[in-house]
């Protein structure tokens, strides 16, 4: 408890912070106050149960009276956020232990920590204090008592009242529940606008609040302790202004950081005036004089807004009536399954509700996903609402169908699109259907650890400038880039998109989110995500203040049409907001890090110009690409997951970052496994150069440096991606995690590279599955040290070996080499664009092809021959291809190629080598290629071939 204490008053300076970080082996690092609370009430159960046994047995106490003491001191700022077990409870408990009553302490203390463990306090039964023993069934597992209970959940009541007033008003909104409601709730009450703040970052079980006439600004109580886990921010004293303008900030704050909660005003003076100035900050406006039902009754439709779930519902009233069926799907309603004899094991392993709602209807209660009108529209609606977007479609079939269908919305053949190379396959797959010119952008190299970070800024810009140079940068239509990326890099989103904006300022950006649709659900996280940007910066080009900066860059640089290249890529630009266009797409895997079913995905959309521009296109590719039978169950599950976000998203995310940072904790502390592993640090994997706050390690310096960092730095490292350095082990990344960790434990992972294996937390990702990963690897370290001790010195020798060639320096990443000439649009200055689709179908025809074995190639790249590859080369590690069709091969790519160990690279045959284009092929693509498209500046410059090398 000495320990937990000290976290909880850490230092307040990043210097400070930064010196915390190295904590001992076993001290407890806490990065969510969630689990501080857990583990104080378990720890003070256990001390005053001591305390109590000690007092009966007339034994020394003054040791177990200070980790009470302590406990208590860790708790006290805590409770008041909390409904349960409620500042009376908490100040009781206190009495008894201060008069020295220890056995009745203990009790309280008992029964209080096994409520909050149980949950049983979300049956909404009184507690009672002074009882003997609680009106819960302790011994009966959650998931026993879940069906008794309605759906309960608490509001944060924002006002300085009294004690009795307090208590006066949670007994008058009891009064008004009912029995046959389906939720529940009880009241927090906190008298200030820092205590409101801080109801609303630490307590995720709030779902609304009510603010009130009467508060204060600052808080009466020392909240000292909790300013690791929590950042007021800077603002004027709120007590200079009026209560309705008090309330407007109050509202904003709590919005930024919860924007799910339900907002709802209670003022006495002029409602009506109230309601038109302020309305689009609260749910609904209500007179304090009315009395509270109008409030009750407001507060708990709010809640049930976001618990429906149409398409679902709707789904499992279908499933529960009987029905004909003259049509597709014999396995509806299981009929073809349920009077087998050969296949009823299949009900057994699925249960027969699953087939009860198997069907193809698309009426009778039901809908169409290629023309929704009745609940998949509203699940989409409700959807859109959710995640921020202004539209947002479901797809059965992954996010990389969703990739495809926004790429062929948006691009048509000739379109010059900015793509990170080492974008997902269905990113090159569908640029090449769509017949996009494609710029492949080079991401910062990480060499040491064989993996690539993001894309730079200046690397963007440098490629819109070249375009624009060669006169084509009106054809440029998209840039589309990872966020994040498969290992934890996050972007600027709202900047990128701003400066781009400022070159280009039509320009159209996709955001694959496949890893990140969590990302909504955490305040830190939010602005980083494609909809909360695309907003900011929709709401920031309209605001006087961005017009003013605007023209004071242009008396500074002049237009941007017009100002030199030099100038615009080493400053922050900002758009002109008369002609920018905000047009924002997202495509994210809902079943990766949210709850739905394997390849639920959403396509969410901010784009100011959709119905206009892209609707009916829109429309012909989500045909193109949906099927006309889609599982309803995949979509019934992107519903409920819908919910679950709107409702328990903060919760959920928040155990999910705690839960990696646990992880990171018990690696990097554990004296035998930081032996041989250590957890890689943003500092190791974003160069200093991309990172101008200098916090190597944001979050464990505590939640404000973690803004901090996120607020300032180009590049910021997800926390719930735990990439961990496997390098001393001398066991490559890809042995290490089938024939270790999946083979003999069970223990599943994705990506690794020569000398790494990532880690990754989600909403599902339990303290106890941390725990046997940890137990796991401790395992696989002490056969590692047995290992050693028994080697001969050759077999120590050969270990050796192993060890320096994953952690010696490997030959370098290569960058995209270039298209070859004959695949370039020949028009204007050489940029470095290529058309992917003619290069992919020239190969079709096998008379254009033949392969070469490496060391043939190698001869004929070092003798300055172009070798052009034919297809996709993407070795796994790192599973993103070295190689496109219609690009060039390199001296840098194929000493890349050649220190690779990896058994598994696709596009390379073993027995015949690499695909390549004959020369004659290459001849034959240079004659045919397509007209470019009419230059409206007037006749090109004469054609030169680009620098493929």
């Amino acid at each position: 408890m000495v320990a937990l204490r000290r976290l909880v008053r850490r230092a307040r300076s990043p210097e400070e912070c930064r010196e915390e970080v190295a904590v001992p082996a076993g001290s407890n690092a806490y990065n969510s106050l969630w689990q501080v609370r857990t583990d104080a009430w378990s720890a003070l159960e256990e001390s005053t149960a001591q305390l109590a046994l000690a007092g009966a047995q007339h034994r020394p106490v003054e040791r177990l009276t200070d980790a009470v003491a302590e406990a208590l001191d860790v708790l006290a700022p805590i409770e008041r956020s909390w409904a349960f077990p409620g500042m009376p409870a908490f100040y009781m408990v206190r009495r008894l232990f201060a008069t020295g009553k220890y056995d009745r302490c203990a009790s309280m203390v008992a029964r209080i920590n096994r409520t909050l463990a149980t949950d049983s306090y979300r049956g909404g039964h009184t507690w009672d204090a002074d009882a003997d023993d609680e009106p819960f069934q302790h011994e009966a597992r959650p998931a026993d008592q879940s069906h008794q209970h309605r759906l309960y959940f608490e509001v944060l009541v924002v006002e300085d009242m009294t004690e009795d007033q307090e208590h006066a008003l949670r007994e008058e909104l009891r009064r008004w529940r009912r029995p046959d409601d389906q939720f529940l709730y009880e009241i927090v009450v906190v008298p200030s606008f820092d205590e409101a703040v801080m109801a609303a970052r630490l307590n995720f079980k709030l779902q609304a609040c009510v603010v009130r006439r009467r508060f204060t600004h600052r808080s009466r109580h020392d909240c000292s302790s909790l300013t690791q886990f929590v950042s007021l921010g800077e603002c004027e004293d709120l007590m200079d202004q009026s209560p309705d303008e008090r309330a407007q900030v109050l509202a904003r704050s709590l919005a930024r950081i919860r924007p799910e909660l339900d907002l709802y005003l209670m003022t006495e003076i002029a409602v009506e005036d109230l309601a038109g100035r302020l309305s689009h900050h609260f749910r609904r406006i209500f007179h304090t004089r009315e009395g509270s039902l109008e409030l009750h009754l407001s507060i708990l439709d709010g809640i049930a807004a976001r618990y429906r779930a149409p398409f679902f519902s709707a789904l499992r009233s279908y499933s529960h009536r009987p029905t004909g069926v003259f049509h597709a799907l014999p396995v509806s309603h299981g009929k073809s399954i349920v009077n087998s004899h050969w296949i009823r094991d299949m009900v057994d392993f699925y249960g027969l509700e699953i087939f009860l709602a198997e069907t193809s209807a698309t009426c009778g209660g039901l809908d169409s996903l290629l023309e929704p009108t009745g609940p998949l529209r509203e699940a989409q609606q409700l959807a859109a609402r959710t995640f921020g977007s202004r539209q947002t479609y479901f797809v059965t079939n992954g996010t990389s169908t969703a990739n495809k269908i926004v790429v062929q919305a948006l691009v048509q053949p000739g379109d010059i699109v900015l793509v990170d190379r080492n974008c997902h396959q269905s990113h090159h797959y569908g640029l090449m259907l769509a017949g996009a010119m494609v710029t492949y952008l080079d991401a910062y190299r990480l060499n040491q650890y064989s993996m690539y970070g993001a894309v730079p800024l200046t690397e963007i810009k440098s490629q819109l400038l070249a375009l624009r140079r060669a006169g084509k940068l009106d054809r440029v239509k998209m840039l589309l880039l990872t966020n994040c990326t498969f290992d934890g890099i996050v972007y600027d989103v709202q900047r990128v998109m701003q400066e781009c904006l400022a070159i280009k300022p039509d320009l159209i950006f996709l955001w694959d989110e496949a890893w990140f649709a969590f990302a909504r659900f955490h305040p830190v996280y939010r602005p980083r995500t494609a909809m909360r940007a695309a907003r900011t910066l929709a709401e920031t080009l309209r605001q006087p203040d961005h017009k003013a900066s605007h023209d004071a860059q242009t008396e500074e640089i002049g237009l941007v049409d017009e100002a030199d290249d030099d100038v615009l890529l080493h400053r922050r630009l900002l758009p002109d907001p008369a002609r920018a266009r905000v047009r924002v797409y997202s495509t994210q895997s809902t079943h990766k890090t949210l709850t739905s079913l394997r390849q639920g995905s959403m396509i969410h959309v901010w784009d100011q110009d959709f119905s206009q521009k892209v609707e009916e296109t829109f429309h012909e590719a989500y045909m193109t690409h949906t099927s006309t039978s889609p599982n309803y169950q995949i979509l019934a599950s992107l519903d409920l997951g819908r919910r679950q976000a709107a409702l328990e998203g903060f919760e959920l995310v928040q155990k999910q970052i705690e839960n990696a940072m646990r992880l990171r904790d018990a690696v990097d502390h554990h004296p035998l496994l930081s032996k041989y592993m250590h957890c890689l640090t943003t500092a190791d994997l974003i160069p200093a150069d991309y990172r101008p706050s200098g916090i190597d390690q944001p979050l464990r310096s505590g939640l404000p440096n973690m803004m901090a960092a996120w607020e300032a730095d180009e590049f910021v490292l997800d926390p719930s991606r735990v990439t961990i350095y496997i390098g001393n082990t001398g066991i490559e990344g890809d042995a290490f995690k089938r024939s270790h960790l999946m083979d003999r434990y069970g223990v599943q992972i994705n990506k690794t590279s020569r000398n790494t294996v990532l880690f990754m937390t989600t909403i599902g990702t339990t303290r106890s599955s941390v725990a046997y990963l940890i137990e796991v690897l401790v395992t696989i370290a002490r056969e590692l040290d047995a290992q050693l001790a028994d080697m001969s010195p050759a077999e120590r020798a050969g270990h050796e070996r192993a060890v320096l060639r994953l952690t010696a320096p490997s030959a370098p990443l290569p960058d995209f080499s270039g298209f070859h000439p004959s695949f370039t649009d020949g028009r204007g200055l050489p940029t470095r664009e290529g058309d992917v689709r003619r290069a992919f179908y020239l190969a079709y025809n096998d008379n254009y092809c033949e392969y070469l074995m490496s060391d043939e190639l190698e001869q004929r790249v070092e003798a300055g021959d172009h070798v052009v590859s034919t297809t996709y080369v993407t070795p796994y590690p790192p599973g993103f291809p070295v190689l496109v069709p219609g690009q060039v091969f390199s001296p840098q790519i194929l000493a890349f190629m050649r220190s690779l160990d990896t058994p598994e690279v696709h596009g390379y045959r073993a027995d015949l080598g690499y695909r390549v284009y004959v020369d004659k092929a290459l001849e034959i693509a240079a004659t045919t290629r397509p007209a470019p498209p009419p230059d409206p500046a007037g006749p090109a410059p004469a054609s030169t071939s680009p620098d493929v090398l």
